[in-house]
């Protein structure tokens, strides 16, 4: 017998071997009708693979990640089943479930996948689904596995089994398909039953722009259509509110491949915005005693190997610049935190001088690949609003509490109330792609861990997605329509002050070494402003939009007294601008709501006799006449209440 431990902390017997299907069994027939997955002492099993020693389980539905994870990992075994009987002689790459559905990469080989023939392969995955196919897994010898992938052509495969520890490699077939795979899986493919094809895009095998691009099949499936129409209703909504389509409408940002792909220039709304945002976060660092620093956009190749990005990310950066000096090399910036490192040791420091604390709104670079690229949200220059504190050992919690104040302060401002948080730890297993010693890792850990249990903050624990140089905890907010998006962070590093050889004299006249915490609550600020723009669709909270009021005459012939409002509203702080075009004000109206103005003024000839404006509210129409200096007054008073909740 083995003993099974539950999240609340029950313990119940079971016979070695005993499945999480059969646990599940034992508690409710309705229980096994909706368990998807489940969790042994953290990692997620299929449903049907033995438990061989006393664990803690939890069971895993819908509502759950890793119950979707499990759902959509089997869909993309169906895909590829489906595109099998479809397309003899098909190759795969790898075929993942993501934040929303999954894809599968494959070699069609002379064949060419359209959109076109999304709906047949949709028809065929649905047949499949119907036969209810078991998933069998089976542990495989390497030599094994590359002999029946070699013997299938699986060139692909071939090249992930060379790759893999022998004894640690499984298979899991369904029907007539075979695939290499850890899983986990559902039981079988009968919870499948609505299915979407959504795009056809290529990608390079395994990432690189030198091995050859495959087709990439995005799909996502449901348990009952009915999620399945409430879902593409949501991504009718998403493109209404795309970042890059709102953009250009509201001209904010630009982008030109005349200058370079995934280099966005700001437009001056755009530049406006952003501005008033960094003015925002400057106002609340400020109170958290922050001072601000600036650094160059380059910096020394060595700058960057002894702080480690340089062998973890040299891959992903542009190319070096090579001066006239010979040996001499300089990259286009791709981390703040090195550069600040080198701000600390400019000055020597003591245990009273901590703790520091400098920010940065710091452009950096990265040479994300092309297919990669995604509006604002996925560029190769951006700039985080980069802030790292020095502090010691006995700070590092009272310091990430304060961070976390600023993160929240921060959210609450852009009405980003639904977030969670993910604490990011070292993976159990592999610890050779993590710089530092374990006993800092554990005190790291454990300092973040008991932070969130301090603010009450429930975090989900996610290991194996740490940064390489300690761990970090990560904000997710959904947006207005549900999406989850990574935002603010925040990072506890000892490893960087040890590279750098960071000092600071304590209290016993012994040198000892500062602790470093990262913190960007934006994130960066193009990813922030894109994700804003979804959230609000472009109706931005008033203190923040670029354009606060339009000012509409009826006629050519009050334009003069439109200019005369505006002059009024830009003296009292009020931005505002005067749609002067020879169009009918209905017209005016409506092309104004479509940029999103919160305010619209409408002027004729009794409004400029009486020295009034006829008030018009984004979304709540009119709002009556009244003179400009009273509306002033009003708007002033709105956005001061706003400025001041934070």
């Amino acid at each position: 017998m083995i003993k099974i431990t539950f999240p609340d902390g029950s313990v119940r017997e079971y016979n070695e071997g005993v499945t999480g299907l059969q646990i599940a069994e034992s508690i409710s027939a309705r229980l096994a009708q909706d368990v998807l997955a489940c969790g042994v002492n953290g990692e997620t099993y299929d449903l049907s693979r033995p438990i061989n020693h006393d664990a803690t389980i939890v069971l895993y539905k819908w509502e759950d990640e890793e119950g979707k994870h499990a759902f959509w990992h089997t869909s993309a075994h169906l895909l590829a089943e489906a595109l099998q009987e479809l397309y003899p002689g098909i190759q795969f790459g790898i075929g993942p479930a993501i934040e929303n559905g999954f894809y599968y990469d494959v070699d069609p080989g002379e064949a060419v996948i359209k959109e076109s023939d999304l709906p047949a392969i949709e028809a065929k995955m649905a047949e499949l689904a119907a036969k209810k196919e078991a998933l069998v897994r089976r542990d495989i010898a390497k030599a094994d596995a590359l002999k029946m992938f070699g013997e299938r052509g699986e060139t692909y495969k071939c090249e992930l089994i060379s790759e893999l520890e022998d004894g640690h490699i499984t298979t899991y077939t369904q029907g007539a398909f075979t695939d290499l795979c850890r899983g986990p899986h559902l039981t079988s493919t009968a919870p499948i039953k609505a299915i979407k094809l959504l795009s056809v895009a290529g990608a390079y095998w395994r990432g690189h722009e030198d091995r050859k691009q495959l087709t990439r099949i995005y799909g996502i499936t449901f348990p009952k259509k009915k999620m399945l129409d409430e879902y593409l209703a949501m991504l009718e909504e998403a493109k209404k509110r795309d970042h890059r389509k709102l953009g250009k409408e509201m001209e904010l940002f630009m982008f030109s491949d005349v200058v370079g792909k995934g280099l966005p220039m700001w437009l001056p709304k755009g530049t406006a915005l952003r501005i008033r945002l960094q003015e925002f976060l400057r106002r609340i660092q400020s109170r958290y005693d922050y001072q601000e620093v600036m650094c160059p956009p380059i910096g020394n190749k060595l700058l960057y190997v002894t702080s480690g990005h340089y062998a973890k990310y040299g891959k992903d950066s542009f190319q070096p610049i090579h001066t006239p000096e010979e040996g001499e090399e300089y990259f286009l910036k791709p981390m703040n935190c090195p550069h600040h490192c080198m701000i600390y040791k400019n000055t020597p420091h003591s245990y009273k001088d901590l703790p520091l604390r400098i920010a940065e709104f710091g452009t950096v670079c990265r040479y994300e690949q092309s297919g990669e690229l995604h509006g604002l949200t996925r560029v190769r220059s951006f700039t985080q609003d980069d802030a790292h504190i020095f502090c010691r050992p006995d700070q590092v919690k009272d310091e990430f509490l304060r961070v976390m104040d600023i993160i929240s302060i921060v959210f609450k401002s852009m009405n980003f109330e639904n977030f969670e948080a993910q604490i990011s730890l070292r993976d159990k297993e592999n610890r050779e792609k993590y710089i530092g010693s374990d006993e800092n890792w554990e005190k790291a850990e454990q300092a973040i861990v008991e932070a969130c249990q301090e603010k009450g903050l429930p975090a989900k624990i996610e290991y194996g997605e740490a940064a390489f140089y300690g761990p970090k905890l990560d904000f997710m907010v959904k947006d207005a329509i549900g999406r989850r998006w990574q935002l603010g962070t925040i990072q506890v590093d000892y490893n960087l002050p040890e590279r750098f050889q960071l000092e600071y004299m304590g209290s016993d006249n012994q040198k000892h070494r500062p602790v470093m915490i990262h913190r960007a609550p934006f994130g960066s600020m193009e990813r922030f402003v894109a994700v804003l723009i979804e959230h609000t669709a472009g109706k931005f909270p008033l203190w923040l939009t670029p354009d606060q009021v339009a000012i509409l005459p009826i006629s050519e012939k009050f334009n003069d007294y439109a200019e005369q409002v505006k002059a009024y509203l830009k003296q009292h702080d009020i931005r505002a601008l005067v749609d002067d075009r020879n169009e009918k004000i209905g017209r005016k109206i409506r092309d104004n709501e479509m940029k999103r103005i919160p305010y619209m003024l409408i002027v004729g000839e009794k409004e400029m006799e009486n020295g009034e404006v006829s008030v018009r509210k984004q979304g709540e129409g009119d709002k009556g006449t009244m003179k400009y200096e009273e509306f002033a007054k009003i708007l002033n008073e709105e956005v001061q209440d706003m400025v001041n909740k934070y």
